[in-house]
This record gives structure tokens, sequence and C-alpha cells, in this order.
């Protein structure tokens, strides 16, 4: 089932600014699905009107079963947006206290909820300090714990791991898939590419207000999966007739099946040659990234 289910949304400023230009896609419960986009591509006025916080110019789709906007469905989603602020003169427990009393989560729920994320968000011995004390990362490690109180069925999380150290970004990341576990589906919205490509199970990339691409990272590079054969010494003579490209010392294969590059294995063997190495290579989400926008940015694309 779908946690988001949108179609054709729009959204136009003052202006004729378009930020927003038809953009549909879907979350399944259960995943981690990040959406990534460069600057301005309308990455967070998206999470925005999902959270109500901004009204689209139009929309179509579903939250949690329910219509977009639904006062009752928001309880049960966790939301940190992002560039937060929590007011620094209170203490982190009582931010989460104060949140989640907003979200009528009754007190001793709230105590209970309230002590186990500060641990797990690896906060313990701070809940009693004010967040005016606390590092960024500190205060981005709180703003989850936030978005957890009210136990969420979604959790929307804009630029989660901004400021927070690697190590923090790691413990971040097990806490996604724990989340995932649970069943929950998590929608994430970040620049940081590295982090998006170790969690995530389907990712949309977003340019100029329109998703150029959505699915899982596998089937996102499925065409440009190979094997790079490294050797040592000089270069067959037949190896431009047996393979798709020779690059100085390596052959490559246009494949993702290893049993393709079998015959070619063993051919070497036969001739003593050297392999160094056999690598399946594929694109990056980085690479992922830079073609869709510069395939958007290409002459004749769609603005």
């Amino acid at each position: 089932m779908e946690a988001i289910q949108v179609q054709d949304v729009h959204k136009t400023y003052r202006g004729k600014v378009h930020a927003l230009r038809g953009v549909s896609l879907d979350v399944m419960e259960g995943e981690i699905f990040g959406l990534l986009g460069p600057n301005g591509a309308g990455k967070s006025t998206l999470v925005k009107i999902l959270m109500t916080v901004i009204h689209a110019s139009n929309i179509s789709g579903t939250m949690l079963g329910k219509l977009i906007g639904d006062r009752v469905t928001l309880r049960d989603v966790g939301y940190l947006p992002e560039h937060h602020r929590f007011p620094y003169y209170l203490t982190g427990n009582q931010v989460l206290h104060h949140y989640a009393a907003m979200s009528k989560i009754a007190r001793a729920t709230r105590t209970k909820r309230a002590s186990s994320l500060l641990t797990r968000l690896g906060l313990h011995g701070w809940e009693h300090k004010k967040v005016g004390t606390y590092s960024k990362g500190m205060l981005q490690r709180l703003g989850i714990a936030q978005a957890l109180m009210c136990d969420p069925k979604l959790l929307i999380l804009d630029e989660p791991t901004d400021g927070v150290d690697p190590v923090g970004r790691r413990e971040i990341r097990d806490l996604l898939a724990e989340l995932r576990q649970e069943g929950r589906a998590v929608f994430l919205n970040s620049h940081l590419l590295s982090e998006l490509e170790m969690v995530c199970d389907r990712v949309a990339i977003m340019v100029k207000g329109e998703v150029t691409m959505q699915g899982t990272i596998d089937s996102l590079t499925k065409d440009s999966k190979r094997y790079e054969i490294e050797l040592k010494g000089s270069m067959p003579t037949w190896a431009k007739e047996a393979c798709d490209t020779v690059q100085d010392n390596t052959m490559i294969v246009r494949s993702d099946d290893a049993e393709a590059i079998q015959p070619l294995l063993d051919r070497l063997r036969a001739e003593q040659t050297t392999i160094i190495s056999v690598r399946p290579v594929r694109e990056t989400l980085e690479d992922l990234f830079m073609r869709a926008v510069d395939n958007t940015d290409s002459p004749g694309a769609v603005q």
C-alpha cells in the first residue's frame, strides 16, 4: 500500500514562478524513499505541501490512505523540517514534551517515549540541558526524536543528517533501517547522495520542478552495468573483438550477467594472461544525478 501517492502536483508562486510542474510519485509502506535534486529543484516545496505548510496550486493524491491535508492523518506523520529551530531556553526533554503535547499525546506516553528516544538518538545525559548548548548534530538528533514522538506510520525528514558527523550519520542510517523493519515508511529529502545510496530502497530525482527519474537505484542504473577486467602486460590482439571497449589495460564488457564473461576469462587463463582484477561496475547515485541534471539542461529539454 502507498504511504504517499500524489499526481500532477503544481505550485506557482506570485510572479508566475513555477516551483513544481506536475510532480507524481509513490512512497510505499515499509520503504525508505529518497528525494534528491539540485538547489531550487522544488524538493522542500513538495515536502511543505505534503505537510500542509503551504498549499499546492494543484494536487491529487493521498497520504496514509486519506486525502492530502487530512488533519487526523497528519497525527500519524512525523516531520523534521529543514533548518528547524527549537526554543533555546527549553531542555531536550521539554522540547519533546512540548511538541508531543501539541499532537495531543498523553503525558504518560510522552514521558516514556521521550526517555526512550533520547537514549536511542544518543542524547542520554543531555535531556535536562538547554538546547541552546546543543551542537548542530545534536539538534538534528533531537529533531528526529521529535519527529518520532507521535509513533508515526510515515516519517518525513528534510535534510536529516545536515551538520551531523560521520559517526552520527551512520547511527541515523541504522535507525532508519530499524524503522523500515518496523514497517514504517520513511521519506527523505537530502543533498547527501552517498547517504541516500546506502539507505534508500527507491529514489526520485527532481530537476526544475519535475521528477525526471524514479525507481530503485538498481533499475535506474541497469543500462550502465558492466564488468571491467584489468590485465597485466600487453592487451591480447583479439581483445577489441571480444569485448565492448578496451581502455589501456582494461577490457570492458557491458553486461550485468557474470556468466557472460566466463568464456572471456577462460580464454585469458588459457593464454596464461595475468588477470589483476574483475570488477562489476555501475553508475553511482551521483552519476545518475548528474545525468538527470545534464539531460534537463540540454537543448530542447523541458523547462
